[in-house]
Parts: structure tokens; sequence; C-alpha cells
């Protein structure tokens, strides 16, 4: 095993209108973002066009349909989109699935 250090600290918004402040949350860490998302209802209930504005300037690859309980090859697509394109901030919208 290799040595490492895991740092994980965490910021969290509650409220209404709070994604307006992804935009920048982001950019404070990269440009290259992998939007990672289940079946699509992030579409429906409008969440994804808001994230969509938010990331304007921003470089956004996408890896959607991740099923519940998500099994390694979509963790593999993935790694796969990020050594890619270099993808530097992984952003998960929905529920659990893409969370883990």
């Amino acid at each position: 095993m290799h040595n490492f250090t895991y740092f994980a600290p965490t910021k969290l918004y509650f409220g209404q209108n709070v994604i307006e402040n992804l935009g920048n949350e982001i950019k404070a860490l990269g440009n290259k973002v992998l939007l990672v998302y289940g079946g699509g209802s992030i579409k429906k209930t409008g969440i994804y066009a808001a994230i969509k504005e938010q990331l304007q300037g921003c470089e956004v690859f996408e890896l959607s349909g991740v099923d519940p309980n998500p099994r390694v090859t979509s963790v593999n697509q993935g790694a796969a989109l990020c050594k890619q394109h270099g993808i530097e901030v992984v952003l998960a919208v929905g529920g659990g699935s893409v969370m883990d």
C-alpha cells in the first residue's frame, strides 16, 4: 500500500437560489468539468439548464445514465473521460447513485 493523505473539506449551501453560487465555486477549482448524473430527471426539473448556465465559460463533459448502485464500469468510464480531457472538477448532480 502507498502512503497518502486524504483531505475532503465540505462546503454546503442550503436555501433558495443557492445554485447561483455554483459557477464561482467550480471556476475557483478549474475550467474542465465532468458533469455526472443519472437517468435524466435533472433535465426534467430544470436543474440541468441552471447548471449549464452557471458553467458558461467552462468546458463541460458529461457522464450520464449512472445507474443506482453503479458498477465499476461507470467509474471506469468517468476515469477515462477525466484522463482523455484533463478534467479538473467532477460535479455529481442528483441522488445517491452519482455520489457513489
